[in-house]
């Protein structure tokens, strides 16, 4: 899905991660991997704008809805999701299968961490989002805020609590969305924080953070969240981002805390990139997240 980004061309980031092997590199890491294939959604030419305050509306929630239920039904089944985007718009719908899953837990529910890796807080609602693209707004519709179609996926209910957000990476805030942060308590690791304390300092507490009570914790990474020098083809580039070892870190630790219970990978654009190495990177990360080390 390319319809929630202001550029085009990341609606082939799955296709580009699965040329760059990643079904093979997860087998050789002893895992049974299964492709479930892609969601059909409509391209940009096939559709009317809608609201310019949030583009798409209506074919991002359709899409979201699909993948939803596509998410929930592989954590009933006690397997793990691992969804490949496209632009970032997609985690609402992933995320809110994910808490519709954790809700029908037990008598009580469970509760869901959400680590948010990234450049940008994606924390928009249309009346904040200086562009009204819905890549720039998947956290605040999971947290609540926003159109009801978006904040509805999964059911009519918070996919996240503020306390059990933690984003790192960040380097890119709207004015609307240093507010909201500011107003819902979100954790929030700018590059700056990273640069000051280390990556592996930002990542015990937003670890903390995501695990305060949780049951669950599901893994947002947007491969803008990393420096342009190592991947260039993403949607929305930001210089100053995590280098090559801060980000395949940030992977390692997730793994050797076992709290990561899904992940998704987003915002791989080709048509950007220079001979795949965007995707490759990207796969290179996922192995690190699921166990593969140096020694």
């Amino acid at each position: 899905m390319d319809l929630g980004s202001g550029r085009r061309g990341v609606d082939m980031g799955p296709s580009a991660i699965r040329i760059a092997g990643i079904e093979d590199r997860l087998r050789e890491l002893g895992h049974t991997v299964v492709d479930d294939g892609d969601i059909a959604i409509k391209n940009m030419e096939e559709l009317k704008v809608g609201d310019v305050h949030a583009r798409y509306l209506a074919e991002i929630v359709r899409a979201s809805a699909v993948a939803c239920k596509k998410v929930d039904r592989i954590m009933t089944r006690g397997h793990f999701p691992l969804v490949l985007g496209g632009d970032h718009s997609i985690a609402a719908g992933s995320v809110s299968g994910i808490a519709a899953f954790c809700r029908r837990q037990g008598k009580k529910g469970k509760k869901l961490g959400l680590l948010w890796v990234d450049a940008h807080g994606d924390i928009n609602t249309p009346d904040s989002s200086p562009s009204g693209n819905i890549h720039g707004m998947p956290v605040a519709a999971l947290l609540g805020y926003g159109p009801a179609e978006l904040t509805g996926i999964g059911g009519r209910f918070r996919k996240v609590e503020p306390g059990n957000v933690a984003l790192v990476g960040i380097r890119s805030l709207d004015d609307g969305e240093k507010r909201r942060l500011k107003e819902t308590g979100v954790q929030v690791h700018t590059m700056a924080d990273i640069d000051r304390h280390g990556i592996h300092r930002v990542m015990k507490k937003a670890l903390a953070r995501v695990t305060d009570g949780t049951d669950y914790v599901h893994v947002s990474f947007d491969l803008d969240a990393v420096d342009p020098t190592v991947a260039p083809g993403v949607g929305t580039p930001v210089k100053g981002g995590l280098d090559y070892r801060e980000a395949h870190l940030i992977m390692e630790l997730l793994h050797d805390s076992g709290v990561m219970t899904s992940l998704e990978m987003v915002e791989v654009n080709p048509i950007l990139d220079q001979g795949n190495a965007s995707a490759v990177f990207a796969v290179e990360l996922v192995q690190s997240a699921f166990g593969k080390k140096i020694l």
